[in-house]
């Protein structure tokens, strides 16, 4: 009697040890964010949409541009669709903080500050830090030396700010949280530069109708990455994936021979 007594004890051990095992098991599968992706069957996806030609609303008042059409093609990858969430960049990691979004795409570059608190892709454009004045100004700026003693406008909180105050002093430094006006204040004279993505100057270059021009090569090599919040290692690896299959099939590069004239993804 004893004898079943201690095996209905153990078998209860086990059961016991089985219901946690299995709670535990769905408790993560609640919270893994790839499942959450699917179970909605949307990808939320953070960009400006303010931001020429990664994202931006075209004549009929629709987002398009490169990080659109990526990330639609991305979010089919995983099997769902892209759900884009227009935000301001001065914001938008910590919508991505606060959960409000599973993923940010708008260029934003991965850097050793930045991989301390959230994960990245596997890049999908590769770039440089460009000095961007107005037509005819061109030889004012040869290098990051050149930058001192000017007024130079640059999206708060973005790797540009971050790059120009750790690598050129005597500047001074115009921030702004949104691009229009920083374009509108360096045509009217009220900056002398902005720093931005080369690849945006080069689209802005094109489109303003001669009255901006670059100056100088890149100041550095960038690389953008999708940004995920830690801890979503399943995300990363599905992204990783879908990221290699356009690659592979060549349509991301189609993607940047559309938007840009060249292949700027490698």
């Amino acid at each position: 009697m004893k004898l079943a007594m201690v095996g209905r004890q153990a078998l209860m051990g086990v059961l016991a040890v089985a219901m946690v095992a299995g709670a535990s098991v769905q408790t993560f599968a609640a919270e893994n964010l790839l499942n959450k992706v699917k179970e909605r069957g949307t990808l939320l996806v953070g960009l400006e949409g303010t931001y020429p030609p990664f994202s931006f609303q075209g004549d009929d008042g629709k987002l398009t541009g490169f990080e659109v059409e990526f990330a639609e093609q991305l979010a089919q990858h995983l099997g769902v669709k892209a759900a884009l969430k227009p935000t301001k960049w001065d914001g938008m990691l910590a919508s991505l903080d606060s959960k409000r979004i599973d993923v940010v795409i708008n260029q934003v570059t991965i850097s050793d500050v930045r991989k301390q608190k959230y994960d990245f892709s596997t890049p999908y454009t590769v770039s440089g830090i460009q000095a961007l004045v107005k037509k005819g100004n061109e030889g004012s700026i040869t290098g990051p030396e050149s930058l001192k003693g000017k007024k130079v406008g640059v999206g708060l909180g973005t790797n540009y700010e971050e790059w120009l105050r750790a690598n050129v002093q005597g500047v001074d430094i115009r921030t702004y949280d949104d691009d229009p006006t920083k374009y509108q204040d360096l045509r009217v004279g009220r900056i002398d530069a902005i720093l931005v993505d080369r690849l945006a100057a080069l689209d802005l270059v094109k489109k303003t109708k001669d009255t901006l021009a670059v100056a100088g090569a890149p100041f550095s090599r960038q690389e953008a990455g999708v940004a995920v919040r830690k801890g979503n290692e399943d995300l990363v690896e599905a992204i990783n994936k879908g990221i290699a299959e356009m690659q592979k099939d060549g349509s991301l590069a189609k993607l940047s021979e559309k938007w840009f004239g060249a292949d700027v993804t490698k």
